[in-house]
């Protein structure tokens, strides 16, 4: 069933399915809800799936110059709310994992268990902050050419041609995602705080999805991160890049299906 919340006069647009317990799964960067449509529809047979559109992504529209991680996590909270949902487990992909991180910080109590899906904890450090702020002014300059060269780098390299038809379908739907979303969106990564303690401190499972072949978040750094967790599992895959919803569809669905059918009523 598609939704609206109004959150600060903005609309934001959600999906939810199913009944019982609570799985939340938010989409990365350059993403809508419609990248977990085939996970949504397997999970929602034993248990409820809520999908957001993010603000400045999809059908909801822009908060603010920036959107740090804080204000999109407290956006979900308030979907929570009005679902009545007092427990779930969030599933992020990328920058969708920093918002479940910050909502983690937030609003640990009605946290069950966590995914981090091709995403980690720590913050940009002084070389990406001034990688986003190029990025920033390559958006502004040419929003359509920044998007056609950003989706092909997020797969593993051997399997760019095999996943072409995917890749236009990411491109496509990116392409509908205005500007300032975009920029709003790099603002708020690059400002987002570190979590590492985070990672220590949460008393639930947390499960860290990774390709070994992951450009964006380099392997080195999610090693020194998957140890951290009182509870922590790890999915590692090898030929895999960022998007292993698509690279590595059977595995991720059945290992996220395994973890939240585990750990969904976890105190």
């Amino acid at each position: 069933m598609n939704k609206q919340l109004v959150y600060n006069s903005t609309a934001i647009n959600y999906n939810i399915v199913g009944s019982g317990s609570t799985v939340v799964l938010l989409h990365g960067f350059l993403e809508e809800l419609s990248i977990w449509d085939n996970l949504s529809k397997k999970l929602s047979l034993t248990i409820q799936v809520i999908t957001i559109d993010l603000p400045g992504f999809g059908k909801s529209g822009l908060i603010s110059e920036s959107h740090s991680m804080n204000l999109m996590a407290d956006v979900v909270n308030e979907i929570l709310i009005t679902e009545c949902v007092s427990k779930c487990i969030i599933v992020g992909h990328s920058m969708g994992g920093y918002v479940a991180l910050a909502f983690a910080e937030l609003f640990s109590d009605k946290l069950s268990g966590l995914i981090l899906f091709h995403s980690q904890a720590a913050a940009d450090d002084c070389k990406a902050k001034k990688n986003r702020d190029r990025t920033i002014e390559i958006v502004k300059n040419n929003h359509s050419k920044f998007i056609s060269s950003f989706i092909p780098e997020l797969f593993c390299e051997m399997n760019a041609g095999k996943y072409k038809s995917e890749i236009e379908h990411l491109i496509k739907v990116s392409l509908r995602t205005k500007d300032e979303g975009i920029i709003a969106s790099l603002r708020g990564m690059r400002d987002r705080k570190d979590q590492i303690e985070l990672l220590k401190e949460l008393n639930i499972p947390i499960l860290f999805i990774v390709g070994k072949q992951d450009s964006r978040i380099p392997l080195e750094k999610i090693n020194q991160q998957i140890s951290l967790p009182k509870i922590s599992e790890v999915l590692m895959m090898d030929n895999v890049g960022h998007m292993g919803f698509i690279e590595a569809k059977d595995i991720t669905f059945a290992s996220i299906e395994s973890f939240v059918n585990r750990y969904q009523n976890y105190e």
